[in-house]
């Protein structure tokens, strides 16, 4: 039995994370719009949540949320090395350009994301989510 290398693991973290996001795409197909995500038991947003939480939770917390097995975290965090937040809910030096880059076209192994997938209003919602607490990005 041959070793796997890390550019197959991650390939196929890539491909599985793209099966995840078709799957959860056919899902919320069937679901009613009050219904909660495949991902997470976070309801679309309600007035106490900031602007753009519901998506975040939605779209990318099963990569780049806190815990356990979240790769996209995992790779921040090793890229990092404690200098910035892991998590990119707790950081401050994105932008909104940046954030729609790399969804739109992918990073690494993080797969790109078609407006069919992530529509412009939810990557603009998740864009001011992730740039709300920026110290020069106050809008």
């Amino acid at each position: 039995m041959r070793r796997l290398g890390i550019v197959t693991i991650l390939t196929v973290a890539a491909a599985t994370a793209s099966a995840m996001a078709g799957a959860r795409r056919a899902v919320a197909q069937q679901e009613s719009p009050a219904a909660k995500s495949f991902w997470s038991d976070v309801t679309p947003q309600s007035k106490d949540q900031p602007r753009g939480y519901a998506p975040y939770q939605e779209y990318c917390t099963v990569c780049h949320g806190a815990g356990a097995g979240k790769p996209g975290t995992l790779a921040l965090q090793a890229k990092y090395k404690g200098a910035k937040p892991a998590l990119l809910a707790d950081r401050t030096d994105l932008t909104p350009q940046l954030i729609k880059t790399y969804v739109r076209n992918g990073i690494a192994v993080m797969p790109f994301f078609r407006k069919t997938e992530i529509s412009d209003a939810d990557l603009d919602a998740i864009a001011a989510y992730l740039t709300r607490n920026n110290p020069h990005d106050k809008r």
